[in-house]
C-alpha cells in the first residue's frame, strides 16, 4: 500500500513574509526535500499578537477567530518559523477565547497540531540531520517565547550541529533576551537598546560572524544594532541553512 500523501500548513507570519521571505521559502524547502506537500493559506494574516501584548484583547480576538477559520479549512499540522507567533496560537488563542463556546473548542484543537519549525522537525518529524551547508563561525540565540512559551531548547541546536560547513560557537547569554520583546522595544526603548548592546558584547566575544535564529524578530533586532554599530555580524534563520545544500562534490 503506497504511503498516504505527508501534508503540512505554513502559517509564515507577518515578519518572515514582509521582512525576510526567504525564510518561509527555505522552510518550504527542507519540508518539500523531506517529502511533505506544503499548503500555504492565502488568506493568512497577522495572529494577532501585537495586540494581545499590547492588552487590546478586544482586537486580537477577531484576528484570533479569523486565523482558527483559515487553518481549520485542512486537518495537516501547522508549522510556524516563529517561537512567538506558534506561542501565541498554542498557548494564547485557548486563554483569548475561553469564554467562547464556539471558538475555543477548534482553537484548542488548532493549538494541539501547530508546531514552530524546529520543533516539528525534531521531535514530530523525528530527524536531527536534515542537511544543510554554511560556512564560518556561528552562534545561536534561543528567542524568549521559543524557549519559555514553547520549551523549544535543544532542538534548534540539534538540527544546527548537523549543518556542513559552520563552527558552532558557545554564546554567552545565549537564553538572555535581545532585548526585541515586540512592543517593549518601541515602549522602552532605552531598556531594549541596553539589553541589545549586551547581546551584541556577546556575539563579538563568541568570535562568530553569524547569528543564527528561529525568530525573524530577534534576528531583525540583532542585525540593526549590529549595522548601527557597524559590526562585521550577519543573521540567519535557522530554516536558510537547514535549506542550503553543500557544493557539488563537498559531502
Amino acid at each position: 500500500m503506497p504511503n498516504p500523501i505527508r501534508r503540512v500548513q505554513l502559517f509564515a507570519t507577518c515578519l518572515v513574509e514582509t521582512i525576510r521571505p526567504q525564510a518561509g521559502l527555505a522552510v518550504v524547502t527542507v519540508l518539500e526535500r523531506l517529502g511533505y506537500e506544503v499548503e500555504y493559506p492565502t488568506a493568512q494574516t497577522c495572529c494577532g499578537q501585537p495586540a494581545f501584548n499590547g492588552g487590546a484583547w478586544g482586537e486580537a480576538a477577531p484576528m484570533a477567530r479569523f486565523t482558527v477559520d483559515v487553518l481549520s479549512k485542512s486537518d495537516a499540522p501547522v508549522v510556524v518559523p516563529s517561537g512567538s507567533c506558534a506561542d501565541m496560537i498554542v498557548h494564547h488563542y485557548p486563554e483569548l477565547l475561553v469564554d467562547d463556546p464556539v471558538y475555543l473548542p477548534r482553537a484548542q484543537a488548532l493549538a494541539a497540531r501547530t508546531y514552530e519549525f524546529a520543533q516539528f522537525l525534531v521531535d514530530v518529524v523525528g530527524l536531527k540531520d536534515v542537511g544543510g551547508s554554511g560556512q564560518g563561525a556561528v552562534t545561536y540565540h534561543a528567542s524568549c517565547h521559543l524557549l519559555r512559551g514553547l520549551g523549544v531548547r535543544s532542538q534548534p541546536r540539534a538540527l544546527l550541529s548537523h549543518v556542513a560547513g559552520v563552527e558552532v560557537r558557545e554564546l554567552d547569554g545565549a537564553e538572555e533576551c535581545c532585548g526585541f520583546g515586540g512592543l517593549f522595544a518601541v515602549k522602552m526603548s532605552d531598556i531594549s537598546g541596553a539589553m541589545l548592546k549586551t547581546k551584541l558584547d556577546h556575539v563579538i566575544a563568541s568570535g562568530a560572524q553569524t547569528v543564527v535564529g528561529c525568530d525573524i524578530s530577534c534576528l531583525m533586532h540583532i542585525e540593526g544594532g549590529a549595522r548601527k554599530r557597524g559590526l562585521p555580524v550577519t543573521v540567519c534563520h535557522l530554516a536558510e541553512l537547514l535549506a542550503a545544500q553543500p557544493p557539488a562534490g563537498v559531502a
